[in-house]
């Protein structure tokens, strides 16, 4: 193994481009549904696609991490996905542009699934707690970044600017990683069959509950960035001031991360900080549903954001404590366990088409969740 510890900078960024890239393209359904005349629900669903897709990239890479590394997996998922993101530019139908987003989705898995495999060989314990507390910050940053750039892109160029700079944003990570990212595989790392592994990890009850918690939260958060846009437009609302509500959640991703750096510091365990997000998901999901008919409801909305940063960076950094030896491949079932989730939650919102519903929802679950792990 290199034991040159990757640049922290380039893992932050790797870490947050496939969900800004996902929300970069939140502003423009509505002219989505327009250019290709599809419905605001068959528009929507190509969230859920990405996210399907996404589960699928996640194992590959994974895989690969343990099979030829983690350096040349990033690189190959990050070629990847410059090729999907070329093909969504030149897209003439919705079913092109549908096989776009899933090559576009494989290849982004591994900005997600490599980077916390090589962050797992770098760092351990307090110090990786600590880590990815900032790696939560930037989960929950990225979206925001996606929303406010995407809104502006959307507004000033249309679908088309949009593909464009995530075409431009594939070729630079590509040539930056390409450059700095060194390999962290371990010397000692095990190469095991996946089926057995797979079968240990479904036997672990505890290893359910975290995913499926991950993909609670993140269903709150990518509910926001399929269904708002809708919302807006019903407000009489353009698409650049949704990519400004972007704003307000960057607050409160602020304040999340501070408060979950203030309450770990002060001595509060992972499990107990998780509860808490729930319930503090839960009560804002209620609000959500109760002012979703006036633009009051960003207010509760920033509440579910300083949740999803409190809990996040606490499910990731003890969820694969008993993995270490097979980081790579249990990243990726892991990966692959909540992304499904994932995929499946946003195809209930898109069905749905109601946010303060879908978010009250996730919210009980994610408590239930909560209290059964920590029993």
């Amino acid at each position: 193994m290199n034991n040159k510890l990757p640049s922290r900078w380039l893992m932050v960024g790797l870490m947050m481009f496939p969900q800004m890239v996902e929300t970069i393209y939140s502003p423009v359904l509505i002219q989505i549904a327009s250019r290709f005349r599809v419905s605001g629900e068959q528009a929507s669903q190509t969230l859920s696609v990405y996210f399907l897709a996404f589960a699928l990239g996640v194992v590959c890479w994974g895989r690969l991490c343990d099979l030829i590394g983690r350096r040349p997996a990033m690189l190959a998922g990050l070629l990847t996905y410059g090729v999907g993101t070329l093909l969504a530019l030149l897209a003439n139908g919705f079913e092109i542009l549908l096989l776009a987003r899933i090559v576009s989705a494989f290849g982004a898995a591994a900005g997600s699934v490599v980077t916390q495999t090589m962050l797992r060989d770098s760092y351990q314990g307090s110090e990786l707690a600590r880590v990815f507390s900032v790696m939560g910050m930037a989960l929950s940053l990225s979206p925001v970044l996606g929303l406010v750039s995407g809104g502006l892109l959307a507004d000033g160029f249309g679908y088309l600017g949009v593909f464009g700079a995530l075409l431009v944003l594939a070729v630079g990570l590509l040539l930056t990683a390409g450059w700095q990212l060194p390999e962290t595989r371990p010397a000692a790392t095990t190469r095991v069959a996946l089926w057995p592994l797979a079968r240990r990890m479904g036997r672990d009850g505890g290893l359910w509950r975290s995913a499926l918690l991950v993909a609670l939260f993140n269903t709150m958060l990518f509910g926001y960035y399929s269904l708002a846009p809708f919302l807006f437009a019903g407000l009489g609302l353009s698409t650049r001031e949704f990519g400004y509500s972007g704003i307000a959640l960057a607050l409160a991703t602020l304040l999340g991360s501070l408060l979950n750096k203030h309450l770990l510091k002060r001595g509060w365990l992972p499990s107990a900080l998780v509860r808490l997000a729930c319930v503090l998901a839960l009560l804002a999901g209620l609000l959500v549903w109760a002012s979703q008919a006036s633009l009051w409801f960003l207010l509760p909305m920033m509440g579910v954001v300083v949740a999803f940063g409190i809990a996040i960076p606490n499910v990731l950094s003890q969820a694969l404590q008993a993995y270490r030896e097979v980081a790579g491949s249990a990243g990726a079932l892991y990966g692959l366990a909540y992304y499904l989730l994932l995929g499946l939650g946003l195809a209930v919102a898109a069905c749905l088409q109601d946010l303060g519903v879908l978010i009250t929802g996730c919210g009980l679950l994610a408590l239930w969740c909560s209290r059964r792990r920590s029993t």
